[in-house]
């Protein structure tokens, strides 16, 4: 039987999912919808959360989902592409998963900065 190279963006598609489905909405409570009714108070400073992301455990976490979210978001792209009648599916796949790779480098770029 011969291997298949397609495990590799298919972990990357169902881990994204599952980051999307379950971590994505509890982070976007937390920074947007929590401060905005007066939850939390002063914890979401500038200060503090420079000093929160500072930590290189949360910079791994906050890379984990951040990054596995484009890859989801690549392949889900290249899939509704098909969709539309795109059938160049080699350039698309070109286009969206290097989109995903050069927001993979400058996710690592910019939490390596903090």
């Amino acid at each position: 039987m011969a291997r298949s190279a397609k495990a590799v963006p298919w972990f990357l598609f169902a881990a994204g999912g599952t980051v999307i489905a379950f971590i994505l909405p509890v982070m976007i409570f937390i920074t947007g919808i929590a401060p905005a009714i007066g939850l939390f108070g002063d914890a979401l400073s500038y200060e503090t959360m420079h000093a929160f992301v500072g930590n290189w455990l949360i910079k791994l976490i906050l890379l984990g989902i951040i990054v596995l979210a484009a890859w989801h978001a690549a392949h889900r792209l290249r899939v509704c592409a098909h969709d539309f009648g795109i059938r160049a599916d080699g350039a698309v796949s070109i286009v969206v998963y290097g989109l995903a790779a050069i927001a993979s480098a400058a996710t690592v770029v910019a939490l390596l900065m903090i």
